[in-house]
């Protein structure tokens, strides 16, 4: 048998395979990537005119990423300190159940997720800011990481504290 006769091994199989399966897995990563830089570039007119109030920690000083892809979905406005994502949807999003799972995704992701139709933010964005910063009020502070001992400062061990007596 000669070498061009021989059967090939499947794509995902034989040497290199966990590579090639990682890096199909960064290429859906780089799309997404992409994805959320073309939005970026062409937002809607609600989604900018709530962009300009939430962007350089302007509202309450918190910080808002735009367009931020986040496993499978891209969310519209997202803070991750607060474990907050905000939609702003136009009328193609009224009962989507495409919706419902994404929101179940987050949910179960730990991220409370606000809805707003464009027509709230271009109308009312006082009444879109105060229902955000109503959801920010009732986010548990995170807690503060354990303070640890400093061996510089002479703490944290038996034998340093032994040996100041």
């Amino acid at each position: 048998m000669n070498h061009s006769s021989r059967p090939k091994p499947s794509p995902f199989a034989g040497e290199g395979a966990e590579r090639r399966k990682r890096e199909a897995g960064e290429g859906a990563a780089r799309v997404l990537k992409a994805n959320a830089r073309d939005l970026r570039s062409r937002m809607t007119d609600a989604e900018r005119k709530l962009w300009m109030a939430l962007r350089d920690r302007r509202f309450a000083g918190v910080k808002f990423r735009r367009q931020v892809p986040i496993d499978p979905y891209i969310a519209d406005f997202l803070c991750f300190d607060a474990r907050m994502v905000i939609e702003i949807d136009g009328g193609q999003h009224a009962d989507s159940t495409h919706d419902c799972r994404r929101d179940e995704w987050f949910a179960s992701n730990s991220f409370q997720v606000l809805r707003f139709w464009n027509n709230e933010v271009l109308s009312n964005i006082e009444g879109v800011l105060t229902s955000i910063s109503d959801a920010l009020k009732e986010v548990p502070p995170h807690p503060a990481p354990p303070r640890v001992p400093s061996p510089t400062r002479g703490e944290g061990t038996f034998s340093s504290k032994m040996a100041r007596k």
